[in-house]
């Protein structure tokens, strides 16, 4: 655990809005203050995995990019392994691919064949949660490797773009909600 204990609230105090980036109108919730501090950091994993025990996790799965940041650091709390979905065309091997639907056009996510066993237990992670479309694509994959869904935690949620609605039937929790 943190040497010193992290609420959900220090972390949204740490949170940088950025207006109008990447475009006018977005207002860009900038994480790397939370990175920067060793502190909050570890709080924010210690967080994410609350009520986790190491050993009941198979695979932490981690949503490109920043995702992977705390995917990664989750897997090595959980003792479990990692396993990135990337956008389409940047991962080496065999995949399964799931397009999904942005604001302006669509996507596609993937994962490797092989990246998950039958009947694995899964713990997805990803920075944030805005309409759903990533999260529940790469949650698609998961199903479709025949692996199960434990929780689906994201740092950040905003709550207005109804992600969640996308994401049926799986326990999902935030740290921080705006």
């Amino acid at each position: 655990m943190s040497p010193l204990p992290v609420s959900p609230a220090d972390i949204e105090k740490a949170i940088r809005n950025v207006p109008d980036f990447p475009k006018p109108g977005i207002q860009f919730k900038d994480i790397t203050p939370v990175l920067a501090d060793a502190r909050l950091f570890l709080g924010a994993i210690d967080l994410l995995t609350l009520g986790i025990e190491p050993g009941s996790i198979d695979a932490v799965v981690g949503i490109d990019a920043r995702g992977f940041i705390f995917a990664s650091a989750a897997a090595v709390r959980l003792r479990a392994g990692f396993v990135p979905v990337r956008k389409k065309g940047k991962l080496p091997y065999q995949t399964h691919e799931q397009d999904f639907e942005l604001e302006y056009g669509s996507a596609t996510v993937a994962m490797h064949v092989d990246a998950l066993k039958p009947g694995s237990r899964v713990l997805l992670v990803d920075d944030l949660l805005a309409t759903g479309g990533t999260a529940a694509a790469a949650a698609t994959l998961v199903q479709k490797l025949g692996a199960h869904i434990r929780e689906i935690v994201f740092l950040i949620e905003l709550s207005f773009l109804k992600g969640r609605e996308k994401l049926p039937g799986h326990p999902i929790r935030s740290l921080v909600t705006y």
